[in-house]
């Protein structure tokens, strides 16, 4: 015979005040798996955990354990902002510096699929990709004729985010550097 839990849901209307919410009881029998809404996903290691950087020049590398998972597929987002360190080099080959670069956007992902979630908890690594270079067009050198190389990045930001199942964002951290 299997037992039966109770979980207190809050449920309140969405003009509701909060004094009026009410906590509801819902069975769920041992054994079944909580909807991934129900979950509560969160870095592993505590109130300060966070995610480990790794700056790898054109690339952004992070690694974190995550607890609280469900058993769907996952896929994890690293979305990094960064300042642009480039050259300008034209068709003879002389280079002269970039001239104030835009910051650029770049991103990475990584999937992991269900079997590798061990009691809700997994610890994953991803890497953006490295932005396109030369830069067409050049817009931050002397004229489209030169090739804007870039030769380094300089990380501001980062922003990982989980979806379980994919199309459903249950986690999203955001890090200045």
């Amino acid at each position: 015979m299997r037992s039966k839990t109770l979980l207190a849901i809050a449920t309140c209307g969405l003009l509701v005040a909060a004094a009026s919410c009410q906590d509801t009881p819902v069975a769920v029998e041992d054994g079944l798996d909580l909807p991934t809404s129900l979950a509560s996903v969160h870095l592993k290691g505590g109130k300060k955990a966070a995610p480990t950087y790794r700056d790898a020049g054109l690339t952004l590398v992070a690694k974190a354990s995550l607890s609280g998972l469900g058993n769907e597929d996952i896929l994890v987002t690293l979305d990094a902002m960064a300042n642009v360190d480039a050259v300008c080099q034209n068709q003879g080959g002389n280079q002269a510096p970039g001239q104030n670069p835009a910051p650029i956007s770049v991103t990475g992902t990584t999937s992991i699929p269900a079997e590798e979630i061990k009691n809700g908890n997994v610890t994953f690594t991803v890497e953006t990709l490295a932005p396109v270079s030369p830069i067409p067009g050049a817009p931050d050198c002397p004229n489209p004729n030169w090739d804007e190389i870039i030769v380094d990045l300089t990380f501001t930001s980062a922003t990982i985010t989980v979806e379980q199942p994919v199309g459903t964002v249950v986690f999203t951290r955001m890090d200045y550097f």
